[in-house]
């Protein structure tokens, strides 16, 4: 039987509805502060108390990892759940266990900021540096913005749901929905945007400066249009963010650039579970846990001789550090572990959010639903199918997906979203599966 929950309630954020892709019903009024949980602000669930852990690119050390598989088994349900955004969740939270919890984050580095650890929203490419493509490690991009996005009083009035992208020139994180996105371009220089805007050039040193200034001048734009906007994509027509004069005011020479096919086109694919090699004669490994969800003893397993573990956007793992021989036993050591190791795993790709009993709103136990039925193995472009108990459908992916939502009625129903177009595809008594097996096959 599938684990419990990984995804709370989005807790007002607003319903998809019909509305195709990542895009946010429009106009959009906040009325109220942002209630995101984070490692401090406990979230209340039926299971439970919540907590969420910012982990800027997902990056862990050994230590991390051991300290977040004995936070599981000491204050939570025995689990560390893994967000859209490479961030972890421990579900489970006794009462009585939140001042315990922040104390052992504390001497692990995981709380450098109590009063900015909800804001540390940082997604990475998952690979930069390690497999040859792209243009080299962000870890120095990662390290320096969040050093500035700690270091400022002003920037605690980010919502807990704005997020920075940093691609290295893969493509991978570009269409994951980032509020500001910076991508490397090989040739000492960095795309900066807010949103979907048309990017704008600085220096590659300039980049964390250059997030940091949009991410004020967003503020500047929120706080004008007076609804409360907590993303970019939430500001009403004519307060657009002013990239180009919070950079000048910063003191950032930029320029425009063309629209490259980097940010005109579909997001490159997210990493498949298997092995990569790199340049340098190593190799990382990549695995998933089912359903976005690990045992402390799991996530023990993943320490890896580099002495760093990668979480992912698409809720896996990338462990560095191999020569092939080691790759090739650790990943099969992971699928004896329970873990996704190959692309056809029937398991591959697939996502749920808490539903029953964890979470109060849902109307189907999704979790235990999602399990694979007799529509075969997902072909190895495959679109992603995503389970939700309710129309607000919390934790689901960007992009291209199936989306598989339940209803009052004790069915679901099964929707092909594509960019801006969406496809519900009816389906008879005991066709749910293949229904869905065939709608995930439609991918162009």
């Amino acid at each position: 039987m599938p684990p419990p929950s990984t995804t709370p309630p989005n807790q007002g954020e607003p319903p998809i509805g019909g509305t195709p892709g990542n895009v946010a019903p429009s106009p959009v009024v906040r009325d109220r502060g942002d209630a995101c949980p984070g490692a401090l602000r406990l979230h209340t669930a039926d299971d439970g108390r919540l907590a969420r852990l910012r982990l800027p690119g997902g990056i862990l050390t050994n230590r991390q990892v051991e300290a977040l598989a004995v936070a599981a088994e000491r204050y939570g349900d025995g689990h560390l759940g893994i967000t859209s955004r490479g961030n972890a969740e421990l579900r489970g939270i006794g009462d009585h266990c939140g001042n315990g919890l922040a104390e052992l984050l504390r001497h692990t580095a995981l709380l450098p900021s109590e009063r900015h650890e909800r804001i540390r929203n940082i997604v990475a490419s998952p690979l930069a540096g390690l497999d040859g493509h792209g243009h080299g490690s962000l870890h120095p991009w990662l390290r320096e913005l969040d050093a500035l996005l700690c270091a400022q009083d002003w920037t605690t009035a980010l919502s807990g749901r704005f997020l920075f992208a940093l691609d290295d020139g893969r493509g991978d994180v570009t269409g994951l929905g980032g509020d500001v996105t910076l991508v490397a371009q090989g040739d000492g220089v960095a795309l900066v945007r807010t949103g979907a805007a048309a990017p704008l050039r600085v220096a590659a040193t300039d980049a964390p400066r250059a997030a940091l200034a949009a991410a004020r001048a967003f503020l500047a734009a929120a706080d004008a249009a007076g609804t409360g906007a907590w993303r970019v994509r939430e500001l009403p027509p004519g307060h657009e963010v002013d990239l180009a004069a919070a950079l000048a005011h910063a003191g950032i020479p930029a320029e425009p650039a063309p629209v490259r096919p980097l940010l005109r086109t579909p997001p490159a694919p997210a990493p498949r579970p298997g092995i990569a090699a790199g340049p340098d004669g190593t190799y990382a490994v990549l695995a998933a846990p089912v359903l976005g969800r690990v045992t402390s003893t799991q996530l023990r397993a993943l320490a890896g001789p580099g002495g760093e573990i990668r979480i992912t956007p698409w809720r896996g793992f990338v462990v560095p550090g191999f020569d092939e021989r080691g790759a090739r036993r650790r990943l099969g050591e992971l699928g004896d572990a329970g873990f996704i190791t190959e692309p056809g795993s029937p398991w591959s790709g697939v996502g749920a959010c808490t539903g029953r009993p964890g979470c109060a709103k849902a109307l189907a136990d999704v979790r235990r639903d999602a399990l694979p039925g007799t529509g075969g193995l997902p072909a190895a472009d495959a679109l992603p199918v995503y389970w939700s108990g309710c129309e607000r459908r919390c934790g689901h992916p960007h992009g291209d997906w199936v989306d598989v939502t339940a209803t009052a009625g004790g069915r679901y129903t099964v929707t092909a979203r594509s960019g801006t177009e969406e496809r519900q595809l009816p389906y008879r008594e005991g066709e749910l599966a293949d229904t869905i097996a065939r709608a995930r096959g439609g991918r162009r």
